[in-house]
């Protein structure tokens, strides 16, 4: 009974990545201690100035080299260590140190997406002139998550691949069923692995029981299904049982892949240490890699930037020109639960693609009712309703009251407002030793997820009328009929009603997610070895699996930034998101709104960022929104770090201002937070007129060129843009001549606060540059009484107009 009820709680959440509250099992506990950058020392220097800085806590030497666990001083100068809260505190406060925290543990979050986004087979088989279009020819991306099974299709060798990039450091390290002799070659040129923050936390990892490897080898499937998703080569035949069939491929199937397994799959559920993420932040940097690609995150509440692994790992390979790109985290549909929030880093939503599995369900009176599921054989059976099986009627184990209504019965069952998940309903069915499960769900949540013990999903409605002919009928019986893979015929892309909602809630005036991405049913690689459940009771075995998740949507745009590192190399991090961002869209293949899935309303930048992201348009945006270090300094300051902290964190450049601004100066411009370069305005607390300033670069063929803007102001706010055009020049050079414009964006209504949304876009009649633009007026007070706001010229004004004496708000 244990076991059936851990299973029910774990299999109630989507799979994906969540911090993992443990207890310590001492006084002294996992803490990272991160420096900055490591000064241009050799890894030796830097790991000795390490020790020489922990002994400062410790009262012998050799305790201070037993404590330490990493010391990371390759690509940026940090250590993780055992300490207590006494000398945790001590080393925060101590000149050089940027911040000191416990280091915690995370849990990990195809054959039609990349023809669903206008990448199709014959452009990633055949070079294109016209576009240039390499698929990430000798990009290299690493790959954060459960390691990789070697021997998949989708990480062959192949002739055509050439010799591994010269600018690869890295290497390929044995362990438990894992030669690096025959796992590694022109595809997979790199794969390592990292316990050490994880035993420390949870124990030894137990390997007997043959349910992981101690080495790269993946065991749960997560990691080999990102991998290829995001960089496996062409497969033919791909399918799940006959369903999906197709030919399998990353996103860009030239790349080469680096593996870095830093979770581990213990009691169930896939987990991941903040010390050995960064660790493997720390080698990828090093080892040569352009973007890196990670399903892994901490929901709210968070820790301020730059005091999670992620967020040093994303600072500081943006600083080295590598793209990272996170998974937005799978606590939809509520707000502010978004993940990987620091403007560094690139964070991506989930959204639904094109193909469905419809399952028609006949009842004994010839009714019939369309659902979802994935069944490969039809089933005959009689049918029940789940209060004649569980006590208070819905299906869970502990209900469980009468195997003898449910023995060889379909049940059907409800999700009781989202209480009940299908695993658990299959869970809990499948101990009464029923042969399957109809699952009502809201119309919002329906979907294919597939389970161990055969599940068809229908809606409440359908659900409904499926109760109706159960209570009316004295033998109630049920045909459903295999699943049948169909395209086309649904409107995509919909937000995924798991997907996390923006705003953010430790950085509000930074747009998150950024894209959203297909993240439903998506078709990868899979470890045979591993059930496509990953459940104990599925015995099932297959190459190929279906898997949802904002962990499945973070790879595809992973694979496209290598596939536009690989045409634009010299692009800074900052470049490729503009480019995904601007050119982004909003509309599903019926030319309406996307619709935001476990809402039924219609989508907005909250639950997308700037859209869907267009690989094609991407790789020609126009105009980017690029940001250099100064950008990122003034940040920083903006966040209260002190100049001597960000001259730690900041590579040393002889040009570089890492000064912070004078504090005060009034008027009525925005914040450094809303000033960053970024591809989105978002204005949480517009009490009165702001002013924000955006620079762009032009990237486009056409050097001679001239944007015009096209303005859409947020309800209840009016937003206005100088200048309106935007000349570019051949005369100034071979491209890359910069302009800048203002925004300024006036409160329109009275309101304590509500979030609306518009847009600014530039096109030159070809490129469509669109910069969400978010607002949220909050000028009224809650006994009534309008904010007094400040215009543009830092003059205050009461509700009246007249001048007034007091300060701005």
């Amino acid at each position: 009974m244990a076991v059936f009820l851990l299973l029910l709680v774990v299999f109630s959440l989507p799979f994906a990545i969540y911090p993992i509250q443990t207890t310590p099992a001492s006084h002294a506990e996992v803490h990272i201690v991160y420096l900055g950058h490591n000064n241009g020392l050799s890894p030796s220097l830097t790991t000795h100035s390490h020790l020489q800085l922990l002994s400062r806590v410790f009262t012998k030497p050799d305790e201070a080299r037993e404590a330490i666990l990493y010391s990371y001083s390759c690509g940026f100068s940090g250590f993780a260590a055992l300490l207590n809260s006494t000398q945790a505190a001590t080393l925060s406060g101590t000149e050089g140190v940027v911040s000191v925290f416990r280091s915690r543990m995370l849990e990990i979050h195809t054959t039609r997406s990349w023809d669903f986004m206008g990448l199709r087979l014959h452009m990633q088989m055949e070079q294109s002139s016209e576009r240039h279009l390499k698929f990430g020819d000798d990009v290299i991306v690493g790959v954060l998550d459960t390691g990789v099974w070697p021997e998949s299709e989708s990480f062959r060798d192949d002739p055509h691949y050439g010799p591994i990039p010269s600018s690869w450091k890295g290497t390929c390290v044995k362990g438990e069923e894992f030669d690096q002799a025959t796992a590694c070659n022109h595809k997979l040129i790199g794969a390592r692995y990292y316990l050490t923050g994880f035993e420390h936390e949870l124990g030894p990892l137990n390997t007997s029981d043959g349910s992981e490897y101690r080495s790269p080898r993946d065991r749960v499937g997560h990691g080999t299904h990102t991998a290829s998703t995001a960089v496996g080569s062409v497969a033919p035949n791909a399918s799940y049982f006959g369903l999906g069939r197709g030919t399998a491929r990353g996103g860009a199937p030239r790349a080469r892949l680096a593996v870095y397994k830093v979770c581990w799959y213990k009691d169930l559920t896939g987990r991941c240490s903040d010390a050995d993420i960064l660790a493997a932040f720390d080698d990828a940097l090093c080892d040569g890699v352009h973007v890196v690609s990670a399903s892994l995150g901490s929901p709210p509440p968070l820790m301020p930037l730059l005091s999670t692994s992620t967020e040093i790992g994303a600072f500081h390979a943006m600083q080295r020109g590598v793209v990272a790109v996170f998974s937005a985290g799978n606590d939809g549909p509520d707000a502010s639960m978004v993940q990987n929030v620091s403007p560094w880093g690139l964070t991506v939503a989930a959204s639904t693609i094109d193909r469905r599995f419809p399952t028609v369900i006949t009842l004994g009176n010839n009714a019939s009712i369309v659902g979802e599921s994935f069944l490969v054989k039809a089933m005959n059976n009689d049918l029940v309703d789940s209060s004649s099986v569980f006590a208070d009627g819905t299906c869970t184990f502990d209900q469980l009251i009468n195997r003898t209504a449910a023995s060889g019965k379909i049940v059907l069952c409800f999700a009781t407002m989202g209480t009940v998940s299908s695993d658990g309903a299959a869970l809990a069915v499948y101990a009464g030793k029923g042969a399957g499960v109809i699952f009502a769900d809201t119309i919002s949540r329906t979907s294919s997820q597939d389970s161990f013990w055969p599940t068809v999903h229908v809606d409440l409605y359908q659900g409904t009328q499926i109760l109706y002919y159960i209570r009316d009928s004295s033998n109630p019986t049920v045909h459903i009929s295999p699943s049948k893979t169909v395209v086309g015929e649904t409107p995509a892309p919909a937000v995924a009603y798991f997907s996390s909602r923006g705003p953010s809630s430790i950085s509000p005036k930074i747009l998150k997610p950024d894209v959203t991405a297909p993240g439903v049913n998506i078709l990868a690689a899979w470890p045979p070895k591993s059930s496509p459940t990953v459940i104990p009771l599925d015995k099932r075995s297959t190459e190929w699996n279906f898997d949802s998740g904002t962990s499945m949507s973070c790879p595809h745009v992973s694979g496209i930034a290598a596939v536009i590192k690989s045409v634009h190399p010299t692009w800074s991090p900052a470049a490729v998101k503009s480019a995904l961002m601007t050119t982004a869209y909003m509309y599903d293949d019926t030319s309406d709104v996307m619709q935001a899935g476990g809402t039924l309303k219609a989508a907005d930048a909250f639950d997308v960022g700037a859209g869907h992201v267009d690989p094609l348009r991407a790789l020609d945006p126009g105009l980017v929104y690029d940001a250099g270090a100064r950008d990122h300094v003034l940040f920083l300051c903006s966040l209260g770090y002190t100049e001597a902290a960000i001259r730690n964190m900041v590579l040393p450049c002889p040009e570089l201002d890492t000064s912070c601004p004078a504090a005060g100066g009034g008027g009525a411009s925005a914040p450094a937070h809303a000033d960053l370069n970024y591809p989105a305005i978002v204005l949480p607390d517009l009490g009165g007129t702001v002013t924000v300033k955006r620079t762009v670069t032009n990237v486009g063929a056409n050097r001679d060129a001239v944007y015009r803007v096209s303005v859409a102001s947020p309800q209840g706010a009016r937003a206005e843009v100088w200048p309106r055009e935007l000349a570019f020049s051949s005369r100034h050079g071979g491209g890359g001549e910069q302009a800048s414009y203002y925004v300024t964006v006036t409160p329109a209504k009275l309101s304590r606060g509500r979030f609306d949304f518009g847009e600014v876009v530039w096109s030159d009649g070809f490129h469509r540059v669109r910069t969400p633009l978010v607002v949220r007026v909050t000028n009224l007070l809650d006994d009534g009484v309008q904010v007094q706001t400040a215009n543009a010229t830092g003059d205050v004004h009461g509700a009246d107009g007249s001048q007034a004496a007091a300060a701005a708000v």
